[in-house]
């Protein structure tokens, strides 16, 4: 038997599994911390042993007790998943509600959990020859065990099995959240359900809704009408949102709206603009992007007399403890500064900058909330000495914030590094460790008020169309980060395991993959062949950071979003494979990594021949005919290389061509970057391998 352990005590009482704060820990040398499996998340202890339970059509599931409605839900949508998955046309085609004699999967849960912050959403799973039992104090706990043994399903030339195995799971973090921006551009239902399902499968357990911003107010409100009407006719309805919540809670998942206040306000104040700090200002929600100007009079009784108001209307609606009230980006003030207004007012109450003008703003909302007995949580620039001790505070700048943030006493979450819509690879976010390894010295205490974290999907450079591409299979690597323990950190093994996670997210209806192709499809136009772009989709990835809107003058909310960087995606496959193959061939792996590198160099050359007949029935492909060319010359650089063996047999003229060569491939075209240059110019750089076979 091989026993794995995390580095979080584990308690045992009763076969459960008690939820555990992280702990100071050095993070070890990186291993593959689930070999042979694709798990993901990592649980925190395993043993696996030798044989395996086979699957046939007499597949059951029973309960200890009656199972609650969301645990059996639960197991009604693993039996109908599992079946689909393997076909086999399962005998039973529900679950019992109670005890089953001669059950395949047996679960014992202790009570029903608690949609709150810190609930036990532990568990265990047993496979072996007499069956499956899982165990979980919450039938919160026993739905992650479901989502586990459904990872766990495997297959052989004989059939479908699930190996033997011991699991004891609890996630390191309690906040494991996905920020979703639906304010910029907006996302149906349809689009908020599926990524929840996709949550679900990876264990993580807050949705954050971004509702307002400067582009839009995506909610319904009877009381301000005009909050919504000005923003284009895309919000959700109170029955929209009612969905959306019922849905999340079937799955184990919060909801947390974010009303952002007091800037990012243009979409308030566009029906209500006696609430800015402008008077006689006309406000008309941006079709552009990046910092405006437009803030809510902080001043004005009359500014809280309208939020109570919808406070009280809208929070009903999310059953959460906590709303979200925004509060970053008033960088300048300047609708403050210049109102003279506020000025005198500050000077008369002893107010000495717009920071404690916002300080004021916060506390005085708080009375609101505090009515609607929910607790905030603000982006960090909300923190401030009188800031109520029960607030959340979300760091997205600086990491040093955090410990600053705990230091004084408050509870926070992290989203530094977990910018997901910033299109930086997986590796990058996967490495991102809320404690580790500045804080790895923190006291316990100190530890316990870092929640975890949350992937945030700004909307400013994707729609419906594509941002499944954008969330997915990234944040399921974050997901792992913020549920498996410290020590689970093997990049290579992370990827193995990322690519079957990925097309487990498909069945569950994610378009994460299949946009790409629909994309590609339009590009090319109704005669013309995708195949080429699919190519070059393989190993170029969108600008990174702000890259495609650099000056926030290039796109705009209505701007098209279905060219070739929207279709291009972060990690592409063939890049990476080529990349690893160029580090293994340079580490003096000869023969076959060099044959994989000529067959992937050789398809790059081959398929630039192909370009311009699509170019010629598709114009708007001229840039991604540049970025052929490119990766044309590049790899005809490397075959070179690959052929002498080393860059000091060029002659001057060839090792110009090269430089030249690699420069160009270096250069953004069609919004995207090649991603191969790199390995070729360590190529160029290197003493290789000597040229043969």
């Amino acid at each position: 038997m091989r026993y794995h352990l995390s580095t979080l005590a584990l308690a045992a009482a009763c076969g459960w599994l008690a939820p555990v704060a992280p702990a100071p820990a050095q993070v070890p040398a990186s291993a593959p911390a689930a070999p042979g499996l694709n798990l993901m998340p990592v649980p925190a202890q395993w043993q696996s042993a030798p044989g395996a339970l086979r699957l046939d059509r007499g597949f059951s599931i029973g309960f200890a007790a009656p199972a609650a409605p969301r645990l059996y839900a639960g197991a009604t949508r693993l039996l109908r998943r599992l079946d689909g998955r393997t076909q086999l046309f399962f005998t039973e085609g529900m679950p019992a509600t109670g005890p089953r004699p001669g059950a395949t999967l047996r679960i014992e849960v202790g009570r029903v959990g608690a949609l709150t912050s810190g609930e036990d959403e532990s568990y265990t799973l047993r496979v072996d020859d007499a069956g499956i039992v899982l165990r979980a104090a919450t039938d919160l706990g026993a739905l992650h065990g479901l989502e586990t043994l459904l990872q766990l399903t495997s297959s052989d030339a004989d059939g479908y099995y699930f190996p033997y195995i011991d699991i004891r799971d609890t996630p390191r973090f309690v906040w494991r959240g996905l920020m979703l921006d639906v304010a910029r551009h907006f996302m149906p239902v349809e689009v908020i359900t599926r990524n929840i399902d996709a949550m679900a499968a990876v264990k993580m357990n807050v949705l954050h809704l971004h509702l307002t911003d400067n582009q839009g107010f995506r909610i319904e409100s009877k009381t301000f009408p005009k909050l919504h009407q000005f923003s284009n006719g895309e919000y959700f309805t109170h029955a929209d949102i009612g969905k959306i919540v019922a849905y999340a809670a079937e799955r184990g998942i919060r909801v947390v709206p974010e009303f952002d206040v007091p800037t990012h306000a243009t979409s308030w104040l566009a029906g209500y603009p006696e609430l800015g700090s402008r008077p006689g200002e006309r406000y008309v929600p941006w079709t552009a992007f990046g910092v405006a100007d437009p803030v809510l009079d902080p001043t004005r009784d009359s500014t809280y007399r309208f939020l109570d108001r919808f406070f009280a209307e809208v929070l009903p609606l999310f059953p959460d403890e906590y709303v979200h009230i925004g509060g970053d980006e008033n960088r300048d003030g300047k609708d403050w500064r210049e109102n003279p207004a506020i000025q005198a007012f500050m000077k008369k109450n002893g107010i000495a900058d717009n920071h404690a003008l916002q300080a004021y703003f916060n506390r005085r909302l708080l009375k609101s909330t505090d009515r609607q007995r929910r607790k905030i949580i603000g982006w960090e620039e909300i923190l401030n000495p009188g800031l109520p001790s029960s607030a959340l505070v979300q760091i997205w700048l600086d990491k040093a914030s955090l410990f600053k943030t705990t230091g004084m006493g408050y509870s926070a979450l992290m989203s530094k590094g977990f910018y997901i819509d910033l299109m930086h690879p997986v590796a990058e976010h996967y490495l991102a460790d809320p404690v580790l390894p500045e804080g790895k010295d923190l006291p316990p205490e100190q530890l316990r008020r870092i929640l975890g974290g949350e992937a945030t999907m700004w909307s400013e450079m994707v729609n419906a169309q594509n941002v499944d591409s954008r969330i997915w299979p990234v944040t399921a690597a974050i997901a792992e980060r913020l549920w498996s323990p410290a020590h689970v950190r093997d990049l290579d093994d992370m990827y193995r395991r990322l690519e079957p996670t990925s097309a487990r997210l498909e069945e569950l209806g994610l378009t994460h993959l299949s946009s790409r192709d629909v994309i590609a499809r339009s590009m090319a136009g109704a005669a013309g062949d995708p195949a080429p772009l699919h190519v070059l989709l393989d190993v170029a990835a969108p600008l990174k950071g702000r890259g495609r809107n650099q000056n926030h003058d290039v796109h705009f909310v209505t701007s098209p979003l279905s060219g070739f960087a929207d279709a291009a995606n972060r990690d592409p496959r063939d890049a990476r494979r080529f990349n690893e193959s160029m580090r293994r061939y340079l580490a003096g792996g000869a023969g076959a990594e060099r044959d994989r590198l000529r067959a992937m160099l050789a398809l790059w050359i081959a398929n630039d021949a192909r370009m311009p007949a699509l170019v010629g029935a598709s114009p708007q492909l001229a840039p991604v005919a540049v970025l052929s060319q490119r990766l044309k010359a590049l790899a005809e650089t490397a075959l070179a290389l690959l052929d002498t063996g080393s860059a000091d047999a060029l002659d001057g003229a060839a090792r110009e061509r090269a430089d030249a060569a690699i420069a160009a491939a270096r250069l953004p075209a069609a919004g995207t970057e090649l991603q191969v240059v790199d390995a070729v110019a360590q190529l160029l750089a290197s003493r290789a391998p000597a040229a043969g076979r």
